[in-house]
């Protein structure tokens, strides 16, 4: 739920960023469900693999957001 309220806060730089950490910090706490789900059986070593992927491109997307927010922003003349 923190992307879209990242998303609602785009007109505030720092609210945006704030948010946008807290995703981050959300995606390391899947990565980490996704580990003990491998570890205890639920998920096969490929899935683990596949899902890992998806959250280090998650990871990648929101650090460039993070790193350059300005394009994301809205910004009023």
């Amino acid at each position: 739920m923190s992307l879209r309220e990242a998303w609602a806060n785009r007109l505030f730089r720092v609210h945006f960023i704030s948010k946008l950490s807290d995703c981050d910090g959300e995606n390391g706490e899947t990565n980490t469900s996704i580990d003990f789900a491998r570890e205890s059986g639920f998920i096969s070593t490929e899935a683990h693999r596949e899902l890992v992927a998806i959250c280090a491109e998650v990871g990648r997307m929101l650090g460039s957001m993070l790193r350059n927010p300005e394009p994301f922003l809205v910004i009023h003349p």
